[in-house]
């Protein structure tokens, strides 16, 4: 209504503040989501009229006095919708055509998706200031050239959905490895990410990247209890206790496998829980075919070229043919494209110590912990220096909670 997401966002917390204050005083509303957009609709009414006099100003205030009152989202019939899901249908009006990619996937993430603009900066490898200048331009965007953020309608969706899955894939990332505070795993972001991608999947039952997509992140999900140990501590892959690995979870990613084959059409996705599926078939690690790994690295470097792709690869080669190829591979990738990705210094790390390079390696692992921001993960990457033979100085920050 308001054509303005940080007039909205204002308008929004306003009426949360009035909650607070009258809610415990006055009861609970029957209808608490339309008594809150009822009185941010009225708080940005007073807000325009309180403003300078102007045409644009007139548009909007009469948009908001005369226009239809509120609804409550959650109060109608579901089968009404084109969306069965509010939040869903929102991303599909926040990732609008009439925006650039990234700047559009940016803004969803920051508004829809529960990440914080330094998270979304480490999702896409710049600096936070970067992001929060996009997410500033943006919404300036939307609200100077009037860009309508409605959901669209069932024949415009499939321009939006690659647009929306990758919302879905950052989210749950960001939930399965936490790149700050002391968790290392977000459940609340998996599962959502989870839940969403699977309400999708059943809005657009034909689009077997969708599948792929639910698949990965079932696959990744299935391990959620065997990644860290009783007091936290994080657990590589290659220490977990596969018996903890979730059946149910694997079997429903398969099936899904197994409904995106028949469309016969391979896209990043798919391909990445292709790679999940074969860690999830080998019970031992000794079991798993890096080769086969190695091999669908390079279809996924193909068709979805990044400097992630290629060090994964690089990772995958080096336990399949050995520590000198796969740190050639890692030294083939432009340095500059991952000089902030931490898990890159961990890689070369684990590559110069199966080599016998000890000091080398503990470089890397420092350069490691310097980027590292999630405590659990500081942790682990501290017993690995240690095991180099390496010293650890705490950091300021850390020298009390120790």
């Amino acid at each position: 209504m308001l054509g303005d997401i940080e007039a909205a966002e204002d308008a929004i917390q306003d009426a949360y503040l009035v909650a607070l204050e009258r809610w415990p005083r006055e009861g609970h509303p029957k209808h608490a989501s339309a008594w809150i957009l009822t009185t941010a609709r009225h708080r940005a009414i007073d807000k325009l009229r309180r403003e300078r006099r102007g045409r644009e100003k007139a548009e909007r205030l009469a948009a908001l006095e005369f226009g239809a009152p509120p609804r409550d989202p959650f109060a109608e019939d579901r089968e009404m919708n084109v969306i069965p899901d509010d939040r869903l249908g929102l991303m599909f009006a926040c990732c609008h055509p009439g925006l650039g990619v990234e700047a559009r996937i940016a803004l969803t993430l920051r508004t829809l998706g529960g990440l914080s603009t330094e998270e979304i900066a480490e999702a896409f490898l710049v600096p936070s200031a970067t992001i929060a200048q996009r997410l500033v331009r943006v919404k300036r965007k939307i609200r100077d050239a009037a860009i309508p953020l409605d959901v669209p309608a069932p024949e415009r969706l499939p321009e939006r959905l690659a647009d929306v899955c990758s919302v879905l894939y950052l989210i749950f990332n960001e939930g399965y490895l936490a790149s700050a505070g002391d968790s290392l795993v977000r459940r609340d972001l998996c599962d959502e990410a989870i839940r969403l991608t699977r309400v999708l999947a059943h809005l657009m039952p034909q689009e077997p990247e969708v599948m792929g997509l639910l698949a990965l992140m079932l696959y990744h999900h299935s391990r959620r209890d065997a990644r860290s140990d009783s007091d936290g501590r994080l657990i590589p892959l290659a220490e977990q206790d596969r018996k903890l690995w979730d059946d149910t979870a694997i079997a429903e990613a398969s099936a899904f496998m197994e409904r995106a084959a028949r469309h016969q059409f391979e896209g990043p996705y798919q391909l990445q829980a292709a790679i999940a599926a074969e860690h999830a078939r080998a019970r031992e690690l000794g079991r798993v075919d890096w080769e086969r790994i190695a091999e669908l690295y390079a279809r996924l470097a193909a068709i979805a070229p990044s400097p992630i792709v290629d060090l994964n690869r690089a990772v995958a080669l080096g336990f399949a043919y050995g520590p000198l190829l796969g740190l050639a591979a890692l030294d083939a990738i432009d340095a500059r494209a991952l000089e902030t990705y931490h898990p890159a210094y961990v890689a070369r790390a684990d590559f110069l110590r199966r080599l016998g390079r000890e000091a080398e390696a503990r470089d890397a692992y420092a350069a490691a912990l310097a980027l590292t921001q999630n405590a659990r993960e500081r942790a682990f990457l501290e017993a690995k220096m240690l095991e180099a033979g390496a010293s650890v100085t705490p950091r300021d920050d850390e020298r009390d909670s120790r």
